[in-house]
């Protein structure tokens, strides 16, 4: 069966409508690019970089309100204590393999240096997840040119799943995963906000695997599926990237950011001591402009907010979004080889409609 997304197989999450395309780019201004490098000689490569712009056009100059939380630390995220610091994101994030980080820090400097040359903050947010298990990631294939590449790339369509940009070489719940997004229409105050989730997957054991609640994972045991491990592995990564164009300070985003552990939760993710589950969240619904700027007047008479208890659809739509995110990476996922003959098998998502009916699911 080709691979699908999974809407596409007649199965749905939570109560809230998804967007037109559901995913992160359906966030008014926010676009992705991706580079996906998949080689086998001399070395076997299965790695790439995943860039969300968050505002479309003078990139560098639209200072954003964000926030980060860090459910589990095992991993590295550059700019995360400028986030927590300021509240501010000040240009693109990339998402990449483990070892790949320093070479995209370098890169996306050199992107703002080449796109937007009025720049005035270098601070970078580039994040990570191990891909070492399938990639030969050791021999540093991943360049700074190639973060250039990716932002070059970015655009408002539907992004590509599964093996695709920083999840190209990543695993989630024993199977092959990588790249997934989805996105929450939310009507609040007369007006419709949008949340969008883009999340690289990396974590999780098969038997905790849940679909709305269904055990899937231990539906699909490892004698009909292979394990992508020879041993059983339940620690990992996962990223979480929160968009959305409601008005919402910093505060606040750091409460809808703290609700995608929620979300793979539901999918059976537990952020154990090895997990690196990291999640940034920001908003488009203030511009800041060069906030870096310590001459510039600040339009703080022109800020915009929600009020703190009118967020719980917000944060509703960030644990749909983020479940049904996760699993759009396994779904869209196909078989991949990697280094020393290691095979991360696809969901077998033909089987997925079946589970779901037999556990009273439609």
């Amino acid at each position: 069966m080709a691979r699908a997304r999974l809407r596409d197989l007649g199965i749905s999450i939570g109560l809230l409508p998804p967007g037109p395309k559901n995913g992160i780019t359906d966030v008014p201004g926010v676009l992705v690019g991706q580079v996906t490098l998949v080689e086998d000689s001399p070395h076997i490569i299965r790695t790439g970089i995943t860039t969300i712009v968050p505002q479309d056009g003078a990139i560098w100059r639209r200072n954003l309100f964000a926030a980060g939380h860090v459910l589990n630390g095992n991993s590295e995220v550059t700019g995360l204590t400028w986030i927590n610091e300021f509240g501010l994101l000040c240009g693109p994030l990339a998402l990449t393999g483990t070892f790949s980080i320093g070479a995209v820090h370098e890169g996306m400097v050199d992107a703002e240096l080449t796109l937007d040359t009025g720049a005035d903050f270098k601070m970078p947010l580039v994040s990570e997840t191990y891909d070492g298990w399938l990639s030969e990631s050791e021999n540093f294939v991943l360049r700074p040119h190639h973060a250039l590449e990716a932002l070059k790339a970015a655009t408002a369509d539907p992004v590509k799943e599964g093996n695709a940009g920083g999840g190209t070489g990543t695993n989630a719940h024993e199977f092959k995963a990588g790249t997934g997004t989805a996105s929450r229409l939310v009507a609040l105050g007369g007006e419709e906000w949008t949340v969008g989730i883009l999340v690289q997957t990396n974590y999780g054991d098969r038997e905790r695997l849940v679909l709305d609640g269904v055990p899937v994972g231990r539906e699909i045991p490892t004698t009909d599926i292979p394990s992508c491990f020879a041993e059983r592995k339940v620690d990992g990564s996962i990223l979480v990237v929160i968009a959305t164009d409601a008005p919402l300070l910093p505060h606040q985003l750091k409460r809808l950011a703290q609700r995608a552990g929620l979300g793979l939760a539901r999918a059976g993710g537990l952020g154990w001591p090895g997990s690196g589950d990291v999640f940034i969240a920001f908003s488009t619904g203030n511009d800041l402009g060069q906030a870096t700027d310590p001459g510039r007047k600040l339009p703080v008479e022109g800020l915009r907010m929600l009020p703190d208890f009118a967020l719980q659809p917000l944060m509703g739509a960030v644990v749909e979004a983020t479940e049904e995110a996760i699993w759009n990476s396994l779904c869209a996922a196909e078989t991949m080889t990697g280094r020393k003959g290691r095979t991360s098998h696809a969901l077998p998502i033909k089987r997925l409609p079946d589970i779901m009916r037999r556990y009273g699911r439609t």
